[in-house]
């Protein structure tokens, strides 16, 4: 009889062997500056952090009309590809992996990003919330423009050079992130996708676009160095959708074509919950996707060793307790105590190491 895995046991993810089942990750920072730069104390910031078995980094905008939240980073110049460099560096002397995460806010942007002109989605519905936070200040949410099909095709090959860039900075892989009411996840719910065309009317049409932007990315990665994002139960952006279920689990079972490095799936509810039926769990997606899966969104270390232990997961991220235990592997293992969470204020702000590169480790 063998052992049990945890989140401590090594794990071969396709070309890749990680020392533990602990993720950093994805978490928006704002530390890029105005010109969307990845810089040194990024770099440091990573780094501090590179005993997870894989970091993801940041959510990373594929172009600039991708760009929807002030001063996050880009991947879509050389300048920003020579940024990553730093970071990818020294990540790896510190014997870390690190994927790239590829964003494109989609409609959850504000035509003061774009020098007035309006953001894109699949249908022109805008957030039904109060305000976005842009460049130049609070500002209301704006009905977003319908994507024309040209328009869409573009899109897809801005994620494929995208990926080209990312690959020439070093990362180990790159996360596509279809979650939390950014452009994929808005092609693939039926709340925000109201079209006619062969992007929406059905589950399968509305998959489309996300498998066409896993096809480009695939044209550059191996296919086991790409992992995909979905959130199937959150509200965040105003997301929601009574075929969930049906459409999500349709998008996984998809997915196992690809040979994928893992499916993240955010099955916690930290974030919020639609409430539009019972939460998608991860043994939901175990049936559905065969491949390596990583749960998300709320987990303390005993309940992800349990959802490993229990074969729920093959992998557990954490966010928020990385942002004030760089050495959260270490704490974990040797059961330290937590450092106290960083007030929310330090989260996003870009004033540069307060709140970010500044928190001790344990020993």
């Amino acid at each position: 009889m063998t052992d049990k895995p945890g989140l401590f046991t090594p794990i071969t993810m396709g070309e890749l062997e990680l020392p533990n089942r602990i993720v950093m990750a994805p978490m928006t920072r704002s530390r890029a500056g105005i010109a969307r730069l990845p810089n040194r104390l990024m770099a440091e910031y990573y780094a501090q952090r590179s005993s997870a078995g894989l970091l993801i980094s940041e959510a990373t905008t594929i172009s600039e009309q991708a760009n929807g939240w002030n001063e996050s980073p880009g991947i879509y110049t050389d300048e920003m590809v020579e940024g990553w460099k730093y970071t990818t560096d020294a990540v790896h002397q510190n014997g870390g992996k690190i994927f790239l995460q590829l964003w494109h806010c989609g409609r959850a942007s504000h035509s003061s990003f774009h020098n007035g002109t309006l953001a894109v989605a699949p249908s022109a519905i805008k957030i039904n919330e109060a305000s976005i936070h842009t460049p130049t200040g609070k500002q209301a949410h704006e009905v977003p423009h319908a994507l024309e099909i040209g328009e869409i095709q573009r899109i897809v090959e801005d994620y494929r050079r995208a990926a080209e860039r990312a690959k020439a900075a070093n990362f180990d892989g790159v996360e596509i992130h279809g979650a939390n009411g950014y452009l994929i996840d808005t092609f693939l719910q039926s709340k925000t996708n109201h079209r006619a065309d062969q992007y929406g009317g059905n589950i399968e049409n509305r998959y489309r676009f996300l498998k066409e932007v896993v096809e480009a990315v695939a044209s550059v990665w191996t296919k086991n160095r790409i992992g995909v994002r979905l959130s199937p139960n959150g509200v965040f952006n105003d997301m929601g959708s009574s075929d969930f279920r049906e459409q999500f689990s349709y998008v996984a079972r998809q997915l196992n074509q690809y040979s994928l490095s893992y499916l993240h799936v955010m099955d916690g509810l930290s974030f919020g919950f639609h409430k539009l039926g019972e939460p998608m769990t991860l043994l939901e997606f175990r049936a559905a996707f065969h491949g390596l899966l990583m749960g998300n969104c709320g987990y303390g270390m005993e309940a992800a060793q349990n959802a490993i232990a229990e074969g729920r997961a093959d992998f557990i991220a954490f966010g928020r307790p990385f942002i004030s235990n760089p050495d959260l592997v270490a704490r974990f293992k040797n059961d330290w105590p937590l450092a106290e969470e960083a007030p929310v204020s330090n989260w996003y702000s870009p004033i540069g190491e307060s709140g970010y590169t500044d928190f001790s480790t344990y020993r």
